[in-house]
């Protein structure tokens, strides 16, 4: 997992093939204009933008999730958000089997650790990352571009 702001955001082009491209989409766009919707930005980057508000401590400990074949970079556009998050290799509960259609595992495993986003900053989470998003009072806009690994 990797926590930081936009403007540190070149520093990372290295760890994957397809976050440069990533990156120039997330530069390309006017952030406070994007409306909601799924973006494909190549066949191997999609973009997903959501405003909505943000869900309970249990909601979101209820779709406590990791992915095999994306990494996520979840952009905090607006409001505030707390993640929950744990390693996965500590997950020994799984809620339900891999969902290959959805690129999906759902653990009953509470996560170990909290942090915020606020606008501007992102976190990339890895198949390893098991993450609880969008925890928060009132509206939260974000966007999670998923990279095919």
């Amino acid at each position: 997992m990797i926590i930081d702001t936009l403007s540190n955001a070149e520093k990372y082009l290295c760890v994957h093939p397809l976050f440069a491209k990533a990156y120039e989409y997330i530069k390309s766009v006017n952030l406070s204009a994007i409306q909601e919707g799924n973006y494909e930005i190549s066949d191997e980057l999609r973009a997903i933008v959501s405003d909505k508000n943000g869900r309970s401590l249990s909601e979101s400990i209820g779709k406590f999730e990791c992915h095999n074949k994306h990494i996520d970079i979840q952009l905090c556009i607006n409001g505030k958000e707390q993640i929950g998050w744990k390693p996965r290799e500590c997950c020994i509960h799984k809620k339900d089997e891999y969902d290959v259609a959805k690129d999906v595992t759902f653990y009953e495993d509470e996560p170990d650790t909290y942090f915020y986003l606020t606008q501007n900053q992102f976190v990339i989470f890895f198949p390893e990352d098991v993450h609880a998003p969008m925890i928060g009072d009132g509206m939260i806009k974000k966007m999670v571009i998923k990279v095919k690994i």
